[in-house]
């Protein structure tokens, strides 16, 4: 390594915060030149993140009857999807990522996901992360054995860059990286802000009908925030917020890979994607730095781009139909973005299977179509070069159904 370029990965490092060395520690089996290798990036979005309104189906005509205010209006209208393929559009929030659909390297696989029902945040993230849907009894998760099924000899290395801990996804014998996430301080109101509060309390502490009334819906207002907080919280799984520096850590990922370490494997997630209310505006707030920091983590790679492929995932879907707090509550099927260079992209790709009551999963959901591990499988097979015999070990009691035409 020569000493500019072990400068700038040491204080990388530095600023990072690499932890938890040991089992899960950062492992380097050699810093020798290694062959050209396949890199896999996945981003998981904590919450349920809404697909429907993500690659929006704007020819069917439940979407905007079951949504008469959450719906994107359809291409071409104020606001409206950015068309894709003359069926589905793309949230313009997410217009950062036309150029690479425009050049075929982005595609997106919509009605996937997990065939166990649960509703439940932590099962379904269990599940995408352990890779055996239904089954609790799985310690550690697919990426990991993924790790283990690479070939030896060269350096395969996974890093995680979020929370001090290791995910599940990357938990098992196999070693990791844990670096920690960049953050920002919490958007809080003026009120919140201690001296304030402390202010109004004195200037409404009588028992006159005001200050009643400012008393009880204070007290109201804070058993809200912390039930609403407490919820959250569980479905980010510690996950820190597309907009809480997740463009710097999108770079820095893409540093890890294209420098001196090798880094194989990448692992991140975000929060902030449970929205039973007021969801149009928070969607935005999510999907803009989130567009904008996966276009920065392609234009960081460079070159490397066309050796990487990266996975944006999910645990379900949410309601067709909108609910009474301007949100959707927690549904099915999902949409699955796949990028990288040898992507065949440009391209909608599962069985859609419409949005009509008699096609939803119980009335409601949209329905699965796609199992996420054939997605994935497809990936560790034909762009990481993972050998069939040994996909049984990263996706135990699993044979996949679906050729989908991912990879060029």
């Amino acid at each position: 390594m020569k000493r500019r370029q072990f400068l700038q990965l040491a204080s990388l490092f530095a600023a990072s915060g690499v932890v938890s060395v040991g089992t899960h520690g950062w492992v380097a089996r050699s810093l020798a030149a290694s062959p050209k290798s396949s890199r896999l990036i996945v981003i998981f979005l904590r919450g349920a993140a809404d697909g429907l309104n993500i690659v929006v189906p704007y020819r069917e005509e439940d979407y905007y009857t079951l949504r008469p205010t959450l719906a994107i209006p359809q291409p071409g209208e104020t606001d409206g999807a950015i068309d894709l393929d003359g069926r589905f559009g793309l949230n313009p929030a997410l217009a950062s990522l036309m150029p690479l659909w425009e050049k075929r390297s982005l595609a997106f696989i919509h009605a996937s996901g997990s065939p166990d029902s649960t509703r439940s945040h932590f099962d379904a993230q269990f599940d995408w992360e352990s890779g055996t849907p239904g089954v609790k009894r799985t310690n550690d998760g697919w990426m990991n054995r993924t790790l283990a099924a690479l070939p030896q000899g060269t350096l395969t290395q996974a890093v995680n860059i979020g929370n001090a801990t290791t995910p599940h996804i990357l938990a098992g014998p196999m070693s990791v990286a844990n670096l920690a996430a960049v953050r920002n301080p919490e958007t809080a109101l003026a009120i919140d802000r201690p001296q304030i509060d402390a202010a109004f309390d004195r200037l409404y502490n009588g028992n006159d009908p005001l200050s009643r009334a400012y008393q009880e819906g204070e007290e109201a207002r804070k058993i809200l925030l912390d039930s609403l907080k407490s919820e959250m919280q569980e479905a980010n799984g510690g996950a820190p917020r597309p907009e809480d520096g997740f463009v710097r850590d999108a770079r820095r990922m893409a540093q890890l890979m294209v420098g001196d370490a090798r880094t194989q494997l990448g692992f991140m997630a975000l929060g902030g994607w449970d929205t039973h209310v007021n969801q149009n505006g928070r969607l935005t707030r999510g999907l803009t730095p989130l567009g904008e920091g996966l276009a920065a983590l392609v234009d960081e790679l460079g070159s490397a781009y066309d050796d990487t492929a990266i996975v944006v995932m999910s645990e379900f879907g949410r309601t067709v139909a909108e609910n009474g707090n301007a949100g959707t509550d927690h549904g099915r099927g999902n949409v699955l973005w796949v990028l990288g260079g040898s992507i065949r992209g440009g391209r909608v790709l599962g069985t859609w299977p419409g949005l009509s009551e008699s096609q939803r999963f119980e009335g409601r959901d949209l329905a699965i179509t796609t199992d996420f591990r054939d997605a994935i499988a497809t990936l560790l097979q034909r762009h990481l070069q993972v050998p069939a015999a040994k996909l049984a070990s990263i996706f135990p009691d699993f044979r996949p159904n679906s050729t989908l035409d991912l990879c060029g």
